[in-house]
């Protein structure tokens, strides 16, 4: 049997349990997941929980309540982390902007690792002030709404900011830690498990309006096929490639010939990820969230009224909004990720070319041209599977966590990090049977 035979069929939980390296991985990032959740019930203090809990029930049916659920239910309990990773996501859109537009950030950009950590550094500084801003903010409609703040004043206002800026700075750092420690995204994780830990309660929440006859029993069943249809496509697009064939021509040294293979070069149907849900979402949130609190509600301002309705789940606007921002981030994001001049001058460097095509800038329009499609299509996917479902469950009392946002990043932060244990397994086995072969040859 070949040796790559061999390291495939090994690979189980039995190859799990010998990878010391990978189980030290898996142990970091599960204790680092239960440090978040513990977090997510520790309140911010000066805070009455019930007037919270009838005033967010109130309003939780609208953009707050999807907030609600990228934060795992922090943001309902007002929590020391109830602002979340989303402070780090919006200043990290904002850097990424800017690169295509400052060109000393450009410039930072092409410095390499020097430069990727400047870029980083600040970064965290724009999180700092996004995180001030939005933490002053929801002080500030803390005290507005009456009954939640014990002690309205300077004193509670300071130590709210401290304590959000605090949590997610904690996050952005544990993250960072899960990336470089731990197994997949940090991040990305972060979202996952608090949309993963508040889907018993949302499921238990809708049979129980299925119970009382809030919801009847064939609009439930519905539901259930609907997300599972939804979840076996997006791991059908998640999986779907575009195969590009690369040729490398024949090398003559001496009386041995080198080269002449071909290879191909495997191009994602969505390129982008899930990137351009959450960026889109954490847009839409950021404002939003603060006028629902501010009096978005029957009582408040004519106008914050009108906007709040306007922005209200399933409504015309609020979707063409999403819409728009998550194709905005499709091509943004993969305009980031794959650059085809850069990908045509180190096929033209290695040698290598695609048939019928001209190295150079040719190679480069014809990249070019295949990921625009490619780009158009990931887009729709994007779109279709994020919004379909929310128009759906708009006529509905049903929880967010049955949309097509958060299905959509369940199954693919799941996804990949699937495939990062097991190219952690292979290496292993790799390296197993690398260690074999050398003690055979000192046997020998």
């Amino acid at each position: 049997m070949a040796a790559s035979d061999r390291v495939n069929t090994g690979i189980g939980l039995g190859a799990i349990a010998k990878a010391d390296d990978l189980k030290k991985r898996l142990l970091f990032t599960l204790g680092a997941l239960i440090v978040y959740r513990l977090g997510t019930y520790i309140p911010l203090p000066g805070i009455n929980p019930g007037a919270l809990a009838d005033i967010f029930g109130q309003q939780s049916s609208g953009i707050l309540g999807m907030f609600d659920m990228f934060s795992g239910g922090a943001l309902g309990r007002m929590t020391i982390f109830a602002l979340n990773i989303m402070p780090y996501i919006t200043a990290s859109i904002i850097m990424q902007l800017m690169t295509s537009i400052v060109p000393t950030l450009e410039q930072l950009k092409k410095d390499g690792e020097a430069g990727r950590k400047q870029i980083n550094q600040y970064t965290r500084y724009l999180t700092v002030l996004l995180a001030t801003v939005q933490g002053y903010g929801i002080a500030v409609a803390l005290e507005a709404a009456a009954g939640i703040v014990d002690q309205p004043g300077l004193f509670f206002r300071l130590t709210t900011v401290v304590t959000l800026v605090g949590g997610t700075l904690f996050l952005m750092w544990l993250g960072e830690q899960i990336t470089s420690r731990g197994i997949g995204n940090g991040i990305s994780l972060i979202i996952f498990s608090g949309i993963i830990a508040e889907i018993p309660t949302a499921l238990v929440g809708t049979l129980e309006f299925g119970r009382t006859g809030a919801l009847s029993a064939f609009i439930i069943i519905g539901l259930f096929v609907m997300a599972i249809a939804v979840i076996a496509f997006i791991v059908f697009i998640e999986r779907s490639l575009r195969k590009i064939l690369i040729q490398y021509p024949k090398r003559q040294q001496g009386a041995r010939s080198f080269g002449g293979e071909a290879q191909h070069r495997p191009l994602k149907l969505n390129v982008a990820g899930v990137v351009p849900p959450i960026f889109a979402s954490s847009l839409l949130l950021m404002p939003v969230s603060l006028i629902n609190l501010t009096g978005g509600q029957s009582g408040g301002a004519d106008w914050l009224v009108a906007l709040n309705a306007l922005l209200g789940r399933g409504q015309p606007l609020y979707l063409a909004i999403y819409v728009s921002l998550i194709v905005f981030f499709a091509f943004f994001y993969t305009a980031i990720v794959f650059n085809p001049e850069d990908t045509a001058e180190n096929l033209r460097r290695n040698g290598g070319y695609i048939a019928g095509i001209r190295p150079g800038k040719p190679t480069a329009d014809y990249l070019d041209y295949i990921l625009t499609r490619l780009t158009v299509i990931g887009a729709a996917y994007l779109a279709a599977v994020c919004i379909l479902p929310e128009i759906l469950i708009s006529q509905y009392a049903v929880p967010f966590y049955f949309g097509g946002t958060s299905l959509l990043i369940v199954v693919t932060v799941s996804l990949d990090t699937v495939n990062q244990i097991q190219s952690h397994l292979l290496a292993h086995q790799y390296e197993g049977l690398i260690k074999k072969q050398r003690l055979k040859g000192r046997r020998s």
